[in-house]
């Protein structure tokens, strides 16, 4: 155990002499170093804490204010103090420590700087009314009118000239919270296809008497806490929806992203996760330092940045009625899993983050190594996979003390969680459909013992080279991970490379600490209750149905040129899917963004409405071509206007949500809310945006394309889809279901996508062929 004599920085023995005292000089030296580390990590953070505070505001922009300011006084021969430093030597003695100019100076300097202040606080507060106006979402795509254009020029004037990732968070308006009235029409609007005209009717009834009696008297205490709070909704959303659920968090919450469909840069295990957790490891510098640079929206419209705070050394901690968010400042270990053992393996060494061979050293030094695991250690992970109550009782019962609380610590701790996987996953050309349906299914639960679903995201590394990820959701939504993904993607074959052997660049590290084992004591008891979770966990893993779609016949490119917006196109094409699927319309939830606003998170696009139900019914029935191409844009021309009402805090479902939350704090039964909550979403959909087009040149390089990630079902009957649209030819989908319910199949519903999405286009190719 080489790592255990390093870590010991002296050793004393007791003799007739007295005390000798035998210092180890390679572990001083990496004690100094690491505490020299760490102490630029804070300098860096205090730095950055205090750019970001005075942003707009620069170094430089002060020195030309106070110094423009004291030079004009000069020039006017006026007292820059504004008598400031003369009412003060009225109270204190300051003329014996300075002379007049003196004073004048530091008066000056005083009263710049609070011109400095100012003039930041009404840029912040200028830029805070500007980014509250969102006419612009309304402009054609390609012709933005003169307004328009003079609105973001004034938001490029006012939003400074460098700004790090958290720099916009002061000057991000507030969520609005809509009025009652509004919501519930917007509401009745929405259920309205879904529902007979009884059904309606009595639907109208509870609607409207909400609207006049227990409304209003909620709407202000959640008027007086969107005052108070940040945002109204995240805190609420993130307690109740995520950290509440007693259910298993893998397939019911957790999602996946996966690696290229087509490119394969490396097939040894070791070196594809050496290079992927440097890449990983680089993101996090990046991130503490805020040099990640924010999301831009048109290059102009800054995004809200707060979801990235917990990307890292974070982990969910199960509790009997409600878990918590565990998140440490700083980690400099990862957790690796291999074969039933843990590991714990450290990301630096002399001062420094291990470059991707020494990385790769510490994954081959974890596969070579034949020791069993632990009574227990194996399947210990399935507890994460399972209930949670039954998971927070016995951590508390088997966990709360001696090495297995201290092993516990070093996994929850962990910069992130990563997984040598020992099967072999990725796209086979002779067998693409069972290939990449097996692919996300181990990568959405794998074993139900090999992940540790309650770190903010594992890694997984496959036995062939291929990898992909598995984010807990509870901490921030996918955009956030995707982010990260991009990068990791992009720098691996493109910037770390691979030698001609297919090992990561360099050298090992001759004198380099191996990974230290976990150690474990986990008696019968506990070992029942593993066993326990992993009964559920393997019952709902074998109980999804999984299924990816390549769709190569068109893509955004195609539809664009149909002048209608590809997410409309598709979320049309979904609708008319599930229709022939299933012979009836369903409740749809399209996850849309609200990071416009400080701490926004998502909002609710119910895509099922009156105008799609039409164009579903005109495809399905009689209606000549004409009529189905024009309900089709009437049809997308209403999803784009929810769409922009949901980005623009003017949704149906959060502020209902909230409504609900405080009507149970108030101890007010509201048959309204309990029914419009109670209704199940059978048809889930969210699309996963490429952030950071500019790392991924598809027309030079077509095979370097993402398959993207999935999710679950959020319904037993129902279906979860994620689509990632991917260049100008490419849409790839992700269907799930559960084989348990007769009315869900993930295939079929995946052909009735396809055949729905090519029957849409035709419907454009015609028309382009008659003019």
């Amino acid at each position: 155990m080489a790592e255990a004599h390093q870590a010991v920085a002296f050793q004393f023995t007791v003799g007739p002499d007295g005390i000798d005292l035998h210092l180890c000089h390679e572990a001083l030296r990496q004690v100094y170093l690491s505490g020299l580390h760490s102490w630029k990590k804070r300098f860096i953070r205090f730095k950055n804490g205090v750019m970001t505070g005075v942003y707009p505001g620069s170094p430089s922009g002060f020195i030309v204010v106070v110094t423009s300011y004291m030079s004009y006084n000069k020039y006017k021969q006026l007292d820059p103090s504004l008598g400031l430093i003369a009412k003060l030597g009225q109270h204190v003695p300051i003329s014996r420590y300075m002379s007049t100019d003196t004073q004048k100076i530091v008066g000056g300097v005083l009263v710049g700087t609070g011109l400095w202040v100012t003039i930041i606080i009404i840029m912040r507060n200028v830029l805070k009314c500007l980014l509250s106006w969102h006419g612009w979402m309304h402009a054609r795509h390609g012709s933005l009118p003169l307004s328009t254009r003079l609105w973001m020029l004034l938001v490029k004037v006012f939003s400074g000239r460098k700004p790090m990732l958290y720099s916009f968070q002061s000057s991000l308006p507030r969520l609005p919270v809509p009025s009652v009235k509004d919501t519930c029409s917007r509401y009745l609007d929405s259920v309205q296809p879904l529902m007979d005209a009884e059904k309606y009717e009595r639907m109208k009834a509870l609607t409207k008497d909400f609207e006049e009696n227990l409304g209003p008297r909620l709407q202000w205490y959640l008027k007086l806490k969107s005052w108070w709070s940040s945002n109204y909704v995240s805190d609420w959303w993130e307690e109740y929806v995520y950290l509440r659920g007693r259910g298993p968090i893998m397939v019911n919450s957790n999602y996946y992203a996966m690696d290229y469909l087509y490119v394969f840069p490396t097939s040894i295990q070791a070196a594809r996760a050496g290079n992927a957790i440097h890449a990983i490891m680089l993101y996090r510098r990046k991130l503490d330092r805020a040099q990640i640079k924010p999301l831009m929206l048109l290059h102009t419209i800054p995004m809200c940045s707060a979801q990235y705070e917990r990307m890292f050394n974070t982990s969910r901690v199960p509790g009997v009625d409600t878990d918590t968010i565990q998140h440490v400042n700083d980690s400099k270990h990862i957790a690796v899993y291999h074969k039933g053992r843990f590991f714990k393996v450290w990301m630096f060494y002399d001062g420094r983050l291990l470059l991707p061979r020494e990385i790769e050293q510490q994954m081959e030094r974890i596969l070579a190594d034949k020791s069993h695991p632990q009574p227990g250690e194996e399947s210990l992970a399935a507890l994460t996979a399972g209930d949670r109550t039954p998971w927070a009782k016995a951590r508390e019962a088997f966990f709360s003390r001696g090495k297995n609380k201290q092993s516990l610590d070093i996994i929850e701790k962990a910069a992130f969680f990563v997984t040598l996987d020992d099967t072999e996953q990725r796209l086979e050309p002779d067998n693409p459909v069972t290939s990449l349906d097996k692919y996300a299914k181990s990568l959405l639960h794998g074993k139900c013992y090999d992940r540790w679903f309650d770190k903010s995201m594992n890694l997984i590394v496959f036995k062939n080279g291929t990898m992909g990820l598995n984010a807990e959701h509870s901490w921030a939504d996918a955009p956030i991970v995707g982010h990260l993904w991009e990068h990791v993607l992009y720098m691996d074959p493109n910037q770390l490379g691979y030698d001609e052997a297919g090992h990561c660049r360099g050298e090992p590290h001759p004198n380099l600490p191996g990974p230290q084992r976990l150690q474990w004591d986990i008696v019968p008891e506990c070992q029942e209750t593993i066993q326990s979770s992993l009964t559920v966990a393997r019952a709902l893993a074998d109980n999804v149905d999984c299924h990816i779609i390549p769709f190569t016949d068109f893509g955004k490119g195609l539809i664009k040129k149909c002048r209608i917006s590809p997410d409309a196109f598709i979320q049309m094409a979904l609708q008319l899917a599930h229709f022939r699927d299933k012979g009836k319309f369903c409740l749809t939830y399209e996850a849309s963004m609200t990071r416009l606003f400080r701490e926004g998170r998502t909002e609710t696009v119910r895509s099922c409405t009156i105008e799609t139900c039409a164009f579903v019914c005109a495809m399905v029935g009689d209606e000549t071509r004409e009529q189905r191409l024009k309900l089709l844009k009437q049809a997308a021309e209403k999803h784009q206007n929810m769409y922009r009402l949901a980005m623009t805090g003017k949704g149906i479902d959060r502020h209902l949500f909230c409504l609900y939350v405080v009507s149970k704090y108030l101890g007010e039964d509201s048959p309204f809310l309990k029914e419009v909550l109670s209704e199940p979403w059978r048809l889930s959909t969210s699309q996963t945006p490429v952030q950071q087009v500019e790392l991924f040149d598809l027309v030079k390089h077509p095979e370097y394309v993402s398959s993207g990630g999935g999710f679950g079902p959020v319904a037993d009957d129902g279906y979860g889809v994620s689509y990632i649209i991917v260049g100008e030819n490419l849409i790839n989908f992700h269907i799930s279901s559960k084989r348990s319910s007769p009315e869900t199949d993930s295939h079929r519903f995946g052909i009735n996508i396809k055949k729905a999405m090519l029957d849409m286009l035709a419907l454009f190719q015609l028309e382009n062929n008659a003019n």
